[in-house]
């Protein structure tokens, strides 16, 4: 932006520099000596008024101080011409620079949501934990976005509560809290009433070998994991946990040994425990009763990375390339099967 009273000092003292030209009839010295003094000072004032017109890229910044010497030595060397050029080329430098710099990011894309992450019919932005996070975001718009979290699966929302208990804002924290004992207290009256059915099936069918008893144990081996896998269960509560499900997941598969899920889940709880050998085979197993290699090959490469063997790593997850599997999923297959 262009100062004016910048522009209009230079131009009042260019014109009373050449006022004083009528002295020069009188063959003054202290007449020449006044106008050079007044056009030098002209000339530095246009050069400091077309100075902002210079400095539309971060190069031209740096070259700022010897641009600004150089038009006002040409407008002082050149009288009128010099003072009149330097206006009409500063311009014309601008309008070349500046267009391209200004359009460069004038829109930015609004960033995809990952469709995966569906729940509801409605979609979560990637970016709501740094929203969370970010503290200089007013509270009461991070508590209607941690209200939100009401519902998402407790497997996406559990971190970000987790996060939000350290949070400046007590009503943040306590909202956190709220909803993360919601969560647990939830699961828990879900085990207690399976853990009734499961005493009134033993009740009923003399053990808990029978059809309702192995229903009520397949539902809390679940609610178990489900403990686990949302995060709920934290220290010496997730170690129960992970024995709990494992235990209720066994006496199943006593039963029903053939059960792809269940082995799946067995060899899940056994990775957690650091059993690889034993997760490794329950994983195959799940694999060879048919179930599909993008929901097994995934936690064998995982097991086979943490014992370092890479070249397996790399073999399984070549084996998913013409897979269908989660879009977060593809990334890593590309990177190992590119390596």
């Amino acid at each position: 932006m262009i100062n004016v009273k910048l522009a209009l000092s230079a131009l009042l003292a260019e014109i009373a520099s050449w006022s004083s030209l009528w002295l020069l009839h009188n063959h003054s010295d202290a007449a020449l000596l006044s106008y050079l003094t007044v056009h030098a000072l002209a000339s530095v004032l246009l050069a400091l008024c077309l100075s902002p017109f210079l400095v539309s890229t971060a190069d031209a910044r740096q070259q700022r101080l010897p641009l600004v010497a150089l038009m006002a030595l040409l407008s002082y060397a050149v009288p009128v011409v010099g003072f009149v050029g330097s206006v009409v080329a500063t311009v014309a430098l601008h309008r070349r620079r500046g267009f391209a710099t200004r359009k460069r990011f004038s829109s930015l894309p609004l960033p995809e949501f990952d469709p995966h992450q569906q729940v509801g019919g409605s979609r979560r932005q990637v970016g709501l934990q740094s929203f969370l996070a970010n503290q200089a975001v007013p509270v009461p718009l991070r508590m209607r976005s941690l209200a939100a979290l009401s519902h998402v699966s407790g497997r996406v929302a559990s971190p970000m509560l987790r996060m939000a208990l350290s949070d400046s804002s007590d009503d943040l924290r306590l909202l956190a809290y709220s909803m993360l004992d919601a969560q647990e207290r939830q699961l828990s009256q879900s085990i207690h009433q399976e853990l009734q059915a499961l005493e009134r099936a033993r009740a009923v069918e003399g053990n808990e070998a029978g059809p309702r008893g192995l229903q009520a144990a397949w539902a809390l081996s679940d609610l178990y994991w489900e403990l686990i896998y949302q995060g709920s269960a934290q220290g010496d509560v997730r170690d129960h946990a992970i024995k709990q499900s494992l235990y209720y997941c066994d006496r199943v598969l006593d039963q029903r040994p053939d059960t792809a899920l269940l082995l799946l889940r067995k060899g899940r709880l056994l990775h957690l425990l650091a059993d690889g050998d034993g997760a490794q085979f329950y994983y195959q197993r799940a694999l060879n009763l048919g179930l599909p290699a993008a929901r097994v090959i995934p936690y064998q490469a995982e097991l086979m990375f943490e014992q370092r063997q890479f070249a397996k790593v790399q073999e399984l997850m070549r084996r998913l390339e013409d897979q269908q599997v989660l879009p977060r999923l593809r990334p890593c297959i590309q990177y190992w099967s590119a390596s």
